[in-house]
């Protein structure tokens, strides 16, 4: 097997996600797996479906979908055996919803569980609701933001892990004996 080349980062470092066939491509867990696995280096199909698990023909769909999205794109073509491979890469090192939407959320958190079930080490998944200020809500999040950008990457032989990182303000029951 050949070595992959070496390749530059992606060309954003955060992306803002918002148009409508963004939120498309996103709410396939299939599609949020393949981000996933393109998150620290680019991928050729064949190398995605081995990856993943899944038949070539699948990821060749849904990468088409992401790219239409502009949430990849090739990073590098080479001939090979008379055929042309591509290397697909990320956009954007970091991709942040904006405004989150139910049907991308679901597929986001389906692919997370995914990956939380195959995970061959020690998972850590906690779901805690404090009550706080709007100053020290935004505080926390300002400082989730920094631990996780500010954390310093190891050597690539090293296992990559996920971080995800929610901060949200939980809403209050329809309530039935409102003000009049």
């Amino acid at each position: 097997m050949r070595d992959q080349p070496s390749y530059l980062p992606p060309p954003e470092d955060v992306l803002e996600i918002g148009a409508p066939e963004q939120f498309a491509a996103l709410s396939h867990p299939l599609r949020q797996r393949l981000l996933f696995a393109l998150g620290h280096r680019p991928a050729t199909t064949s190398q995605l479906a081995a990856q993943l698990d899944t038949k070539k023909g699948n990821v060749a769909h849904h990468l088409k979908v992401l790219r239409e999205a502009g949430l990849v794109h090739i990073a590098e073509t080479r001939q090979v055996r008379g055929g042309t491979e591509q290397y697909y890469q990320r956009t954007a090192r970091q991709m942040v919803v904006a405004e989150p939407r139910a049907a991308g959320t679901a597929a986001m958190l389906t692919a997370v569980a995914q990956e939380l079930d195959r995970s061959p080490a020690e998972t850590r998944l906690t779901l805690r609701h404090l009550r706080l200020s709007p100053a020290k809500a935004r505080e926390l999040g300002e400082a989730l933001a920094q631990l996780v950008d500010e954390t310093e990457e190891a050597a690539e032989d090293q296992p990559v892990h996920g971080v995800l990182v929610a901060l949200y303000q939980q809403a209050l029951p329809a309530s039935t004996n409102g003000p009049a």
